[in-house]
């Protein structure tokens, strides 16, 4: 189960649980799309968890040499060391805007996630995981909340129209999107794993929990679509009208989204550069987030929007390994 928890908070994160990432990716037409996109997920994650259990790993790059052999593993592996880098100062500058709900000036939100996260990397792995399994089922609790209220109060049925599926596509290109997450943070605790039964069960249950909550959300975007140019954050949209509780119980599910991410993604940004230094792992953390606060006044739709796209793209080519590596690896045998 703490895998599965480990799993959905590198995740759903800022750009996911605030509805940017789906609507970026899905909107009309889309449920073959993110039915394609779950299972292509599930397997992908379930290779990865495969390889770094066989491999005993503690960061990503012996399982990218693995999967692409030396020479490309060593692209790649700066690829992920950008991607997390970058995707970290989304996470943070989505707290920001957050927190400006309650009148936190943006600067002091960013700080404040910033700091929050250097001081739980003081308890270690254990502390990020025993954190990751008392947010995380809130955070998924409070998702399904907000977007079945909506469906009770705006009831829109939702139909697959196998014949109205052109958008399948997007399904592979968010699948691409996620899966350098899921490389570098399973990569992490590879040595952790005790057996494949732990790889089958989470690998199957965070695929159903993601593809199931992608697909209420997007059916929710769908009904809400001449809205969303009005708001920065969709999921505000989806809780305009909520009573105030409500909306601030929402913008804390939202903050808990954004703060799992970035443990997630500062977990494996020093587990790879604990290879080169030998620093605590705060210390390697704290300096990580001191780079990435400047960056963070790009602006959050804009990063997501320029960013998620390309790396998608990108990471096409390691799907398509990944998803392959169980027929090459006993062929090369």
């Amino acid at each position: 189960m703490k895998w599965m928890l480990l799993i959905l908070g590198s995740l759903i994160g800022a750009g996911y649980a605030s509805g940017q990432e789906i609507w970026q990716f899905f909107g009309d037409e889309s449920g073959l799309a993110i039915l394609l996109f779950t299972i292509m997920f599930s397997l992908s994650t379930y290779i990865v968890m495969k390889i770094s259990f066989e491999e005993r790993t503690a960061h990503f790059l012996p399982v990218l040499e693995t999967l692409l052999g030396p020479m490309l593993a060593k692209v790649y592996d700066g690829l992920i060391i950008l991607y997390l880098f970058t995707t970290t100062i989304v996470m943070i500058a989505g707290g920001g805007v957050t927190l400006q709900i309650f009148r936190i000036p943006f600067w002091a939100g960013v700080g404040l996630f910033a700091l929050c996260t250097v001081l739980l990397f003081l308890w270690g792995l254990n502390g990020i995981l025993s954190v990751n399994s008392y947010l995380i089922p809130i955070l998924v609790a409070g998702l399904l909340y907000a977007l079945i209220s909506f469906q009770t109060a705006h009831y829109q049925p939702w139909l697959l129209d196998l014949n109205r599926q052109y958008n399948w596509p997007a399904g592979i290109a968010f699948a691409s999107l996620n899966i350098l997450s899921v490389v570098a943070v399973l990569s992490a605790v590879g040595k952790e794993l005790k057996g494949l039964g732990e790889a089958r069960i989470a690998s199957i249950l965070s695929g159903l929990v993601f593809g199931v909550i992608s697909f209420m959300y997007n059916e929710t975007l769908v009904v809400l679509a001449g809205e969303l140019s009005h708001y920065e954050i969709p999921l505000f949209a989806v809780l305009e009208g909520a009573p105030f509780p409500i909306f601030i119980f929402m913008t804390g599910v939202l903050c808990v989204a954004i703060y799992t991410t970035t443990i997630s993604s500062i977990l494996a940004l020093s587990s790879r550069f604990l290879t080169l230094v030998e620093w605590p792992r705060w210390i390697i953390a704290l300096l990580l987030l001191l780079l990435m606060l400047p960056f963070t006044s790009f602006g959050f739709s804009n990063l997501i929007a320029l960013l998620y796209p390309i790396y998608g793209l990108l990471n096409l080519y390691l799907l398509v390994n990944i998803l392959l590596y169980p027929i090459l690896s006993k062929w090369k045998k």
